[in-house]
């Protein structure tokens, strides 16, 4: 990859990707560099999520001639070292042995990649203290003390998004980020993906609701069918018609606060 790789988040030439017997994901290239903000757009099973499984090494490409992976310049990682650079948010809300901790020992599980603080893991006054500012930075200090399973689901969002930053603030992959959340939990989401966009924050976004696409994403990819069918900008992207095409039924687009809205 050469000199690019120290401003490349992830390179993916001639990548397939079976899961079971079938193949899933076909002939993606794909270059994302580090602090891109960009929307991963496309109907259901279109492999948007299996994308994300490639791309946190979940998921393993077929061996084929010119096929190469590459994450933050690295074509081989340790897996556990990999989780700890890369901030992934899912659609799912926190498991069982995450909600019985506080919001801020979840934040802090994101330094190990693990469910809960387990006793063998050592919490260095340094995790404490970049917990604390993580948890600030989300403007979610009053949750430090609020055990997850009481929190409602956007406040559990936020922690998990906290998690996901506590880390490493590179780069943060969202998977359906607005999913189970209300309205109201959906648009303090996004304010706090807008003001981590603005501060300089990578973020790959996967979703199939149009109006998640942050005015801070200028790069949009869709998908169809286990294929990247488009990749441009946003403002020549979304278009009524190229919606329409992409998820197979008519589709009205409107603009309004630099926020797109389909029905």
């Amino acid at each position: 990859m050469g000199p690019l790789d120290a401003e490349t988040f992830l390179s993916l030439e001639n990548v397939n990707v079976a899961r079971g017997e079938n193949v899933v994901l076909h002939d993606v290239n794909l270059s994302v560099k580090k602090g891109e903000h960009i929307a991963i757009l496309g109907p259901n099973g279109c492999g948007k999520s299996t994308l994300i499984k490639t791309i946190t090494c979940e998921c393993y490409p077929l061996v084929k001639p010119g096929m190469k992976v590459s994450i933050f310049g690295r074509e081989r990682w340790d897996l556990t070292e990999l989780k700890k650079k890369l901030g992934v948010v899912s659609a799912e809300l926190p498991g069982r042995p995450t909600l019985g901790i506080t919001g801020f020992d979840a934040v802090l599980t994101g330094f190990f990649s693990s469910s809960t603080l387990w006793p063998n893991l050592k919490v260095t006054s340094e995790m404490r203290d970049r917990a604390a500012e993580v948890l600030k930075r989300i403007d979610s200090v009053e949750l430090t003390d609020k055990v997850v399973g009481e929190m409602s689901a956007g406040q559990q969002r936020r922690v998990m998004i906290g998690r996901a930053l506590v880390g490493s603030a590179d780069m943060l992959l969202l998977d359906e980020p607005s999913n189970a959340l209300d309205l109201s939990a959906q648009k303090d989401l996004r304010d706090l993906l807008r003001g981590l966009a603005q501060d300089g924050t990578g973020i790959m976004l996967i979703t199939h609701h149009i109006a998640d696409i942050l005015p801070e994403i200028d790069r949009v990819l869709m998908m169809r069918e286990g294929r990247i069918v488009a990749d441009g900008a946003k403002t020549e992207l979304l278009t009524a018609e190229r919606l329409s095409g992409l998820f197979g039924t008519n589709v009205g687009l409107v603009e309004r606060d630099e926020f797109y809205f389909a029905w």
